[in-house]
C-alpha cells in the first residue's frame, strides 16, 4: 500500500532511545517514503545515532537537541527543522515519560514529581504542537499524532499521575482535532500498551534485581489478561503510528486508537 509520504517533512520527538517507540517510528517513516525525517530528544549524541540510521534509508534528517519543556528551546528547535526543509507536514509527539512509582498512596506522594509530571507529558507536547501549528496552518496541512498510554484505562496501579498525564493528553487530542480541522489539520493519537523498552525503569528503581524465574511468573501473569498473550513491540506502535500519520487515514481524526494487545478494549 503506498502510504502518501512522498516530499513529505516528519518531525519526531523523543527519538533517541535506540529501543524506544520514537526511533522506530521515525526509522518506518523513512522506510515508507517521507523526503526528511527530523529527530529531536534530550541527549543529542543518542538522537545523532536515530539521524545516521535515517540516513542510511536514504531521507533526509537533522538531529535536534531540546527539552519539550522548555519553550524556547522547542521553537528554536522548531525553526531549525523550518530552515533546513522549508516546512513540517507531520508531527510525532513521542518524547514523554513516567516519573513516579505505583501503588504509593496520594498522601505520600510528591507534589514536585505532580507538576513535572504533567510538565513533561501534556505541557510538553502542547509546547511542541503549538511551535509547529502555525507552519501546517499556512501550507493548509498538517498530521500530528501523540503518543499516550492504555494507563488511563488501567486503574490497579493506584492513583497514577502518569495516567493522569496521559488522560489529559487524549482530551488535548480530540480538542485540536476538532478546532484544527477546518485547517487541514489531523490529530490522532496511540495508546501503547506494554512493551520492553526502558520507559518503566522508574518503577523498579532502587530496588534489587528479580530472579529470572520470578520475572517470567510474573511476565506470564500479567499476559493471562492479554487475549493477544504477548507483549507489545516498538514496531506495533510505529505501524500505527505510520499508519495515522499518512493520507491514507486522511478522514480520521480526533481518535485515540490503543495498540496494547487487548488489554484495553
Amino acid at each position: 500500500m503506498d502510504l502518501q509520504f512522498k516530499g513529505k517533512v516528519a518531525l519526531v520527538t523523543g527519538a533517541g532511545s535506540q529501543v524506544g517507540f520514537g526511533k522506530e517510528i521515525a526509522l518506518l517513516l523513512a522506510k515508507e517514503g517521507c523526503d526528511a525525517v527530523a529527530v529531536t530528544d534530550l541527549n543529542l549524541a543518542d538522537v545523532e545515532k536515530t539521524a545516521e540510521a535515517i540516513k542510511k534509508l536514504g531521507a533526509k534528517t537533522i538531529a535536534v537537541k531540546a527539552d519539550i519543556t522548555n519553550k524556547d528551546e522547542v521553537r528554536a528547535m522548531v525553526q531549525k527543522v523550518i530552515d533546513a526543509f522549508g516546512k513540517i507536514d507531520i508531527l510525532c509527539n513521542v518524547a514523554g515519560g513516567i516519573l513516579h512509582k505505583d501503588y504509593v498512596p496520594l498522601d505520600q506522594q510528591n507534589e514536585e514529581v505532580w507538576e513535572k509530571q504533567m510538565k513533561l507529558n501534556l505541557f510538553g507536547t502542547m509546547n511542541v504542537t503549538k511551535a509547529v501549528l502555525p507552519h501546517m496552518r499556512k501550507q493548509k496541512y498538517g498530521v500530528i499524532v501523540n503518543i499516550g498510554s492504555g494507563s488511563t484505562h488501567q486503574y490497579a496501579m493506584g492513583v497514577g499521575v502518569y495516567a493522569m498525564s496521559k488522560y489529559a493528553l487524549d482530551l488535548f487530542t480530540k480538542q485540536l482535532a476538532y478546532v484544527e480541522g477546518p485547517n487541514g489539520i489531523r490529530v490522532n493519537c496511540v495508546a501503547p500498551g506494554p512493551a520492553p523498552t526502558n520507559f518503566g525503569a522508574v518503577l523498579r528503581e532502587g530496588m534489587p534485581p528479580l530472579p529470572p524465574e520470578q520475572m517470567q511468573k510474573m511476565r506470564e501473569a500479567m499476559l493471562a489478561n492479554f487475549p493477544l498473550r504477548r507483549m507489545g513491540t516498538p514496531a506495533d506502535i510505529a505501524n500505527a503510528t505510520v499508519f495515522l500519520a499518512s493520507d491514507v487515514t486522511g478522514w480520521v481524526t480526533g481518535q485515540i486508537f490503543h495498540v496494547s494487545g487487548g488489554s484495553v478494549i
